[in-house]
């Protein structure tokens, strides 16, 4: 594997580095949990909200398939349902003899997130370099029932309207933690060029995610601490972010003009690891009160 395309030279191979991204949305549904009436994924003992690893793989899949690239994971139709495995594998290789170096070459969700796909009576399996634990909120928040009517009689002929029925929250604000494994990179050739590209999707993808539920939501801080060697990292990025708020509860914020982040440990950390650190890159919405950041890091943008 390490040698499966002679066009990655070594060094254009992902660096080992550490992701932090905090977002937010104010009447929504982040995540859904089909098995709990589709209400938002929730923590009854710490009172946190929760998002799943795979609920930000598929936003920035999403962004990056509407940008253009080839996205291995995704729904696909197939006669009168979706396709399955087989389905998806036949319709990106043409040649089924190299299988796991075609799908490399093309997708680029799988050079990131790894990935599962069947031939034949073989299951390929990769394990990717870029991996995300489960989001939480930063604060505690609630769950919320909502009632509406709908716009069709409850049946045909009658004058009775529909009842929707929906769970929400309120407003939270998510921090999302997430490692580039360098020593992982070579084995489904993750470039650096790879890395900004789902770097992009995390924070325009969340920004441009504009469905019923999740309409609103958007991004407000993201850091990418890059680092010298490979397997060298801080860890737990998310737990050294606290909010501060002059409600009662934290449960009563409704807004970002609400509360201010404190990223004072994280900033430690970094000082702390300066020697290992190559670079620190931050993304910031303007409108998210938080700790100076030191004067050293680089910050970037993304258009408007």
């Amino acid at each position: 594997m390490a040698d499966l395309f002679e066009a990655v030279k070594k060094e254009d191979l992902a660096k080992q580095a550490e992701i932090l991204f905090l977002w937010d949305g104010e009447n929504w549904n982040p995540n859904g949990d089909m098995l709990n009436a589709n209400a938002p994924r929730y923590d009854e003992v710490s009172r946190r909200a929760l998002a799943s690893d795979v609920r930000i793989k598929r936003t920035i899949r999403d962004y990056l398939d509407a940008k253009g690239y080839e996205i291995f994971v995704k729904e696909q139709a197939h006669g009168s349902g979706l396709a399955d495995g087989k389905e998806r594998v036949k319709t990106i290789v043409e040649d089924a003899k190299d299988v796991e170096r075609a799908i490399l070459e093309k997708c680029i969700d799988v050079r990131a997130f790894g990935g599962v796909f069947p031939v034949e009576k073989q299951t390929n399996s990769l394990t990717g370099p870029i991996q995300f634990k489960m989001s939480k909120s930063l604060h505690e928040t609630e769950i919320v029932f909502v009632k509406g009517t709908g716009a069709f009689a409850s049946k045909a002929g009658k004058e009775n309207k529909t009842f929707r029925e929906e769970y929400i929250l309120p407003y939270a604000l998510f921090g999302t933690y997430g490692i580039v494994n360098a020593l992982a990179a070579g084995m489904t050739q993750l470039s650096e060029e790879d890395v900004e590209a789902v770097l992009e999707g995390l924070w325009m993808g969340t920004k441009n995610l504009i469905s019923r539920s999740k309409f609103g939501q958007l991004p407000r801080f993201m850091l990418k601490i890059t680092y010298k060697e490979a397997g060298d990292y801080i860890g737990g990025l998310d737990n050294l972010v606290a909010m501060e708020s002059d409600k009662e509860a934290q449960n009563e914020i409704r807004s970002i003009e609400e509360y201010r982040v404190d990223i004072s440990k994280l900033v430690d950390k970094i000082e702390n690891a300066a020697e290992k650190i190559e670079k620190v890159e931050y993304w910031l919405d303007d409108a998210l009160a938080i700790t100076p950041i030191p004067h050293e890091w680089v910050r970037r943008s993304y258009g408007v």
